[in-house]
């Protein structure tokens, strides 16, 4: 989709699937398309004028979650529901596999890390991991229990951030393993999503507080009231107009923060619910709908 900066509405397209699925995450590729992974065990490919091409590079049976291009110009992905799994797949679909050392992780997002590896959440193991691109993987725990680390990402300091959906806190890894956590002042807000902002912070979504965060990279957060009551904010990516894009699953929007906290929100077509988006190589906002289509 696509919208000038201050528009009122933004242009919608849908690309339909043919196969019957649940969508999960979505990012954009190498090759100058996008890319998404679904609960089928698909990773398809989206070109930028809505043409679908979709393979199973690790079999059927397998759930796939987070996504994220390497730095080796592959695509990544965390294998959820007990699978215990990192794929790496060539754009051509030749897929290989590297077994997470703990059982049972619950492996959930996955983000290219600044040290040119891959970095993903263990929701059920309480851990943070990190995989080479030769596939060495190496797991670090998180010091509060039970803290179902969820969304990912790089940060603007060298480090990794993430967010810990039960423990309602955010979290940050050195490259080195050493952990720090800071609280998030709402109460149950179910941290989800998180990314760095073209203002050099980390910004987040608050699933149940119904609220967009942003954390300095010292530790500093505030918090933004979504318009909407119970909109679900989900996933967030940061847009090229230097604000931040977000998913609304609960009241099927898109919305929109700028750095200075001003929020603004897009009503999306009917039978269409944005869950989770990226910035396409076009500019232009991607999204996986639960109504089994990319748009």
């Amino acid at each position: 989709l696509a919208g000038p900066v201050g528009a009122q509405s933004l242009n919608f397209s849908s690309y339909p699937r043919t196969i019957p699925d649940s969508l999960h995450s979505i990012t954009a590729g190498p090759d100058n398309a996008v890319w998404f992974s679904t609960g089928g065990g698909v990773l398809g490919r989206v070109s930028l004028s809505g043409d679908i091409s979709e393979s199973r590079p690790f079999g059927s049976n397998k759930a796939l979650g987070g996504l994220a291009t390497g730095s080796d110009g592959a695509l990544w992905v965390a294998e959820r529901q007990g699978a215990d799994r990192i794929g790496r797949s060539t754009i051509a679909g030749f897929g290989t596999e590297f077994v997470v050392p703990t059982q049972d992780a619950s492996l959930e997002e996955l983000t290219a890390g600044p040290d040119g590896a891959l970095w993903f959440t263990e929701n059920g193991a309480n851990q943070i991991g990190r995989i080479t691109t030769a596939g060495v993987i190496t797991e670090f725990a998180i010091p509060t229990p039970s803290s179902a680390p969820l969304g990912i990402t790089a940060g603007p300091d060298g480090a990794v951030w993430f967010t810990e959906y039960t423990a309602n806190k955010i979290g940050r890894i050195t490259t080195a393993g050493v952990v720090s956590e800071f609280p998030v002042p709402t109460s149950f807000s179910g941290l989800r999503d998180i990314v760095t902002g073209s203002d050099g912070a980390l910004w987040f979504t608050e699933y149940e507080g119904n609220k967009i965060g942003r954390i300095s990279a010292t530790g500093v957060i505030s918090e933004f009231p979504v318009l909407t009551d119970n909109s679900q904010p989900t996933s967030i990516a940061a847009g090229p107009d230097g604000a931040l894009w977000f998913t609304e699953t609960g009241s099927h929007k898109i919305g929109r923060i700028t750095t200075g906290g001003v929020v603004s929100e897009f009503a999306a077509p009917a039978f269409v619910q944005p869950t989770d988006l990226t910035i396409g190589p076009d500019g232009a906002i991607w999204f996986t709908d639960s109504f089994n289509k990319i748009g």
